[in-house]
Parts: C-alpha cells; structure tokens; sequence
C-alpha cells in the first residue's frame, strides 16, 4: 500500500508511520519536516527509516530530521535510540561511514569592512595550508605508533603538542576526547589509511568558509553575544570535515565482521544487510564502540589541527597574533556518532545507544555535557547550509526531548552526485558565486559542480522546520564571502 495512506499528520512539522505500516516494525517512524519538506521527500526514506524502526532495542521512535534524505543502511538525518539494558544493537549504518563528520565554527574580532580587502589572498592561503580533496595528507607528520595515540586522546593530543588553546578543548564535544577510545580494535588497514591525514579537508560535502554575521540576520542579539557574535557584519570562519578515510576503514572492517556473526550466532534477522548490527554488549558490539571511539577522536584531532592552521593564517595576513584578532572557538558538534546518554523515557530515565547519522546533538540548558558558559542557554548547534546560501548557529531547547535532543545538520541533498555533474558546469558555477561576492577555491570543477546549491533542500525551509518543530532555535544566518572546497 502506498506510504501516502499510512503517514499521519500529528503536527504542522511532525508525521508519523504506524508499525501496522511493515511487518516487523518495533516503534512508529516520525520524520520532521514541513508539508514542502515532505512533499519533496526522497521516497526511499520512508523505506530506510521504517526499516531503522525494526532494529532490536530501538526505543520509542525511527527519526528522521528535516534534512533527511536517503543514506547508507539509515537515511542521512537518521536517529534511533537503543535500549542497551533490554538487547540494544549497534550498528554502523546508524553512524556512518565518515565518523564523526562535524562542524567547527570560531569567531574573530574583525567585520566585513577590514576582511573585504583580503578575501582572495585569505583564501588562497587557507587552501593552500588546509589540504583539501581526495587522498590529501596533512603537514603533521606522524608514525602509525604515533598516530595510535592520536586517535585514543584526541584534540588533546592536539592542544599538548602545540596546535590549539586549552581553552579549545572546553568547546568541543566531549572535550575533543571521547572516553574508551581503544586502537587495538583497529586494523592495521584503517591505520595505513590515516595516519598522514591529520588536518586535511578531504572532499565531497566538506569546506572551510569564510562568514558573515551581518545585522539583520542576528535573530537573538542575547545569545549571539553569548556565544561570541557581538558585532554586525563580524568575521567567522566554519568549517566541516570528518574522520577520512580512516573512519570509512572502521566502518568498513566492523560492517563486514557484523555480517558474518548477526544471524548465525546472535540470531538477528534484519530488512537490509546495510543494517548490519550486533548486540551492544556483545563482544563484537564492545569492540565496534571502542574503534569508533578512535574515528571520534580522529575527526576531533583533524579539526584541531584545522583550527591552529586557519589561525596562523589570518595572523600571517593581519600581521596580529591569533589572540589579538579574537579567534575563539564557539563550539564542535559532532555527527555521524553513536554514544550511551541517560535520557528519560515514559517518565523513566534509561541508558541509551544515541545513533545520530547525519543528525547534530541540541542538548538543553542545564543538560550535562553543555559547556559552564553555555549552562543558561543550550549547547550551540552548528548547521552547514549549501556553499551558495549560508549556514546557521542555533541552540538546543527543552523541547528537544522529543528527539532525544537531536536535531538537522545541514540542508540535506535532493539531488545526486551524478546528476549534479550534469546538470551544471563548475567553472560556470565559480564565475557566478564571484559575481554573488563568494571567492571559491576547489580541488576539483566536478566536485565543485557536485555541490552546487540547488542540489541541496533549501536551508532556510530546514531550519524553519527544526524551529517550529521545537528541536532548536535559531540564532544567526552566516553568510559566506569566501570558501574552500574539497
């Protein structure tokens, strides 16, 4: 029967497929989005996200965010929360490939007016000390012993070898270093592929933007300033990368070692083998964590050396030291993570295996895990728009309980890589972002033309939906004047 006559309208932004809808549904499916946002859904999410809602443990709700759109295994927006107490699985396409592919955004002191002048040679030097593409390496040369602590301590390491500010540390998810991080549960493979890739963009979705904040788009003066936004037209610099290929290799090894011992010694069946899953308590489950642990600390690490990177540029350019020209960090949220959250279901607070597969946490104020100076107002949320719009920092909300605080984390594609290619020319996409004020750098015109912005769903109409939904709130649109691109 079609999906049509099964969804249900529970609100203006919330709809719901019943476990009548297939067979072996444990929980209903919920998708955010407005009626525009689900007119023009992909279908096959409807079909991934049903499939979520058959995996053992999964509590309360499949969800999928307003930027939804098809996946691998889980759709790309994709939240689901396992009873780890009551046979929860874990599953590495409820995570993702790229593991914790995130966003980082820092603020300067600078406006429009005094950076205007030296977009281009900014950019040109960003792209030439932040490598960017695919197989890229980085400047921070490491033996695979090396690299081993890397990935268990994190953007720690980072900060204790001269790339970062203590400070930094306070300002990124877990303190940029998950606990539990084991190398041993990693492959020689995974290794091999990325102990040279610390501090590198790497390509498709990624980039590292140049913002504006300008005036009018300063939705909450309060919490902008909070967060370190207190001027108009303010300078910030996003950006949005991951693990590389070594968090591909983690999935990839653990994926194929699920499929091997799901149903033959666990006895779980699954709708698509992109599902592949094991009991989070079991030792297979307990050594995917913990490798996936080291794709978390990866990412965090690559981030940081980002982060140290683009401040001795702007300090380079501006003759003034990377302290002088206010180059803080506001927050790095994570996606394309799993992690165990206590959370309170049916008036009963659980432990729970949080999936969020290109989903961004939006805990609330007063939550653990948000930052002491971030207490009062939620935890900041970065969300990337299309490299022709613009990007948006919000916050979480109490009523983001709903969604175990999760909410988009970013625009969502509906239009694939290949028809984009054919659809536009890079070169002719370059000239008409420099007409628009946009000075772009890129790796490749294809990859260019990949992400062109009406491949995307309009970020506007996403973040419009996360509000109404009361997933999170909104704060300040980001413009961007300058972007780099992998």
């Amino acid at each position: 029967m079609p999906i049509k006559e099964f969804l249900k309208q529970i609100s203006d932004t919330v709809w719901e497929i019943p476990v009548s809808y297939k067979e072996g549904m444990r929980v209903p499916a919920r998708i955010y989005g407005t009626e525009k946002i689900i007119s023009e859904l992909d279908e096959a999410v409807y079909d991934q996200v049903t499939n979520v809602a058959t995996l053992p443990g999964i509590t309360k709700y499949a969800l999928c965010m307003p930027d939804g759109h098809c996946g691998y295994g889980f759709p790309i927006g994709g939240v689901a929360a396992m009873d780890v107490e009551n046979g929860g699985v874990i599953s590495p396409g409820g995570i993702g490939f790229d593991i914790n592919c995130g966003m980082r955004l820092m603020v300067t002191n600078l406006t429009y007016h005094e950076v205007k002048p030296y977009i281009k040679k900014l950019v040109d030097r960003l792209y030439e000390r932040v490598p960017a593409g695919v197989g890229s390496s980085g400047f921070v040369k490491l033996s695979r012993n090396d690299f081993r602590k890397v990935v268990e301590q994190g953007a720690q390491w980072c900060v204790n070898n001269g790339y970062g500010w203590e400070e930094d540390l306070e300002l990124i998810e877990e303190n940029g270093c998950i606990k539990g991080a084991d190398s041993a549960k990693i492959s020689d493979k995974a290794i091999d592929r990325g102990f040279n890739q610390i501090g590198t963009l790497g390509s498709g979705n990624h980039y590292l933007e140049i913002q504006v904040a300008r005036k009018q788009n300063i939705f909450d003066p309060e919490l902008a300033e909070t967060m370190g936004i207190t001027m108009p037209d303010q300078v910030v610099v996003m950006f949005h990368c991951g693990s590389r290929g070594f968090g591909h290799q983690v999935a990839t090894d653990y994926l194929q070692k699920f499929l091997k011992v799901m149903d033959s010694k666990y006895g779980i069946k699954i709708l698509d083998r992109e599902l592949a899953c094991a009991p989070f308590d079991s030792p297979e489950g307990q050594a995917y964590f913990s490798a996936m642990k080291c794709g978390i600390n990866m990412s965090y690490a690559n981030r940081q050396v980002i982060l140290h990177r683009i401040r001795e540029v702007f300090s380079d350019i501006f003759g003034r030291s990377a302290e002088d020209l206010g180059m803080h960090m506001v927050y790095d949220v994570a996606h394309n993570t799993a992690k165990l959250e206590s959370h309170v279901v049916d008036g009963k607070a659980r432990s729970l295996l949080v999936h969020r597969k290109g989903a961004t946490r939006a805990f609330a104020p007063g939550m653990p895990d948000v930052p002491e100076r971030y207490k009062k107002i939620g935890q900041p949320v970065i969300i990337g728009g299309s490299m022709e719009t613009g990007s948006y920092l919000l916050v979480g909300v109490p009523t983001g309980d709903q969604t175990f605080f999760s909410t988009a984390h970013g625009s969502g594609r509906t239009m694939s890589r290949t028809k984009a290619r054919k659809t536009w020319r890079g070169e002719t996409l370059l000239k008409e972002m420099q007409n628009k004020g946009i000075y772009v750098r890129s790796t490749s015109m294809s990859g260019l033309a990949e992400e062109a912005g009406a491949a995307y769903k309009d970020i506007d109409d996403v973040i419009e939906a996360a509000e109404l939904a009361g997933i999170s709130k909104k704060v300040v649109r980001l413009t961007p004047i300058g972007n780099i691109k992998g």
